[in-house]
Formats: C-alpha cells, sequence, structure tokens
C-alpha cells in the first residue's frame, strides 16, 4: 500500500507545472475545449523590425516616441472609440524625411476570440490609414485578416469614420472576432495619432470635420 500512495505522489509531481491547474477554454463554435497546442500556437509573419521597413518604405529615418496617457486622456480616447483598454501607454514610429514628417505606426495587441493579435498600423502624416501588417497570430481560425483583400478596405479610412463591421467594414466568415478586434485596434491607434500628434500640429480630427462639412455646404450651394 505505502509503495502505491509513493507511485502515486511520484507521479503527480513529476507532472509539469503547465498540466497542474491549467485553464481549459471552451470553443463554442468548434463546441469543444481548445488542446494545448490551439492554446500555445503562434504564428509569426513578420518580426516588428520588417513590418516598420514596409510601413515607411521611402522614409530617412524612423524614430519611435512613447506616449503616456494620464487618466484624462485616456478617457478622452475611450470615449471616442467607444470602448474601455487597459493600457495607458503606446509606442508610436514616426517616420521622416528631409524634417518633414512622413507617416506614424503603432503595433496594437487585441484580443481576438481567446487570446491577443499583434499587428502593425500606418497612418499617413494627414490622418488616413496606409497600411496594415499582421505581425503575430494566436488562434486557431481567423488569420484571413491579414490578406491583402481584406485589410486593404482600411486604407484611407480617418478618425472621422466608423471603422466597425456592418458599417464600413466588411466581415469575413468564421472571422468575426479577429475582424472586429482589427478594427478596434485601427480605430484606437487613429485617435491616438488624432489627439497627441495631428491636434496639436492644427491638422486634427477637428480641421478634417470642418473640412468636409464645408465641401458638403459648397455642393449645395455651389459656393
Amino acid at each position: 500500500m505505502i509503495i502505491g500512495i509513493l507511485s502515486i505522489l511520484a507521479v503527480f509531481f513529476v507532472m509539469p507545472s503547465s498540466s497542474v491547474g491549467a485553464e481549459r477554454v471552451w470553443d463554442s463554435d468548434l463546441k469543444r475545449y481548445l488542446t494545448d497546442q490551439e492554446m500555445n500556437m503562434a504564428e509569426v509573419y513578420l518580426q516588428e523590425e520588417e513590418g516598420i521597413k514596409i510601413m515607411f518604405p521611402k522614409s530617412e529615418r524612423v524614430r519611435k516616441e512613447f506616449i503616456k496617457l494620464n487618466p484624462e486622456k485616456k478617457s478622452l480616447v475611450e470615449e471616442r472609440i467607444g470602448w474601455k483598454f487597459p493600457e495607458e501607454s503606446f509606442e508610436v514610429y514616426i517616420g521622416e524625411t528631409a524634417g518633414q514628417i512622413d507617416g506614424y505606426a503603432a503595433v496594437q495587441n487585441t484580443i481576438g476570440k481567446h487570446k491577443p493579435m499583434t499587428y502593425l498600423v500606418g497612418v499617413d502624416n494627414k490622418g488616413f490609414v496606409s497600411n496594415i501588417e499582421l505581425l503575430v497570430f494566436r488562434e486557431s481560425r481567423g488569420s484571413e485578416v491579414r490578406k491583402k483583400r481584406f485589410n486593404s478596405q482600411y486604407e484611407g479610412k480617418s478618425v472621422l469614420d466608423p471603422v466597425r463591421i456592418n458599417k464600413d467594414i466588411i466581415n469575413i466568415s468564421g472571422a468575426t472576432m479577429s475582424v472586429r478586434s482589427m478594427s478596434a485596434g485601427i480605430k484606437r491607434v487613429l485617435v491616438l495619432i488624432d489627439e497627441f500628434y495631428l491636434k496639436p500640429s492644427g491638422i486634427g480630427s477637428d480641421t478634417m470635420a470642418a473640412k468636409k462639412d464645408k465641401g458638403f455646404f459648397s455642393s449645395i450651394f455651389g459656393n
């Protein structure tokens, strides 16, 4: 009996720590718990450095800045994008040529269905999305968001656009959570760039909205 107890204890103590008390995740679409392999998968498509080169192919130099959100600014950004997030600081890459800003880029980590995906969002110096590149995908489904035939629809979007499924973004069947996640992160980048860079330069959303309204009334009255 003692030998049997010792054998049980030996099996318990040699079990990998990852199997003891590991959280099991139920997938409602697959109607089963995800396997360890599915929970630990991470498909790396691009390194961050490679993505930055794609974002700024012609820039003479690229510098990195850290932006910190105080409680007031964080609440403002959350109100503008329509959802709350835990992060309080972000890294922003800025491409420059001959002393002029070419554009901005920021890495985003937003939750897809079960785990976060990592992607780069590029914004030009006027506040329009210039490029999207998926860096790391950690789900078993939904990686179609990396394909240009899908994510090119974000290009040209500004902070004045909804950037939402069923509004101005076409969904991918079977990848709804990934599409929502990417859309949310893109909207957040647009608002961050607007608040920290474009508005202080006098070319932010207020100016964009004024020009848009002026163009609308001009088309009506012919001015």
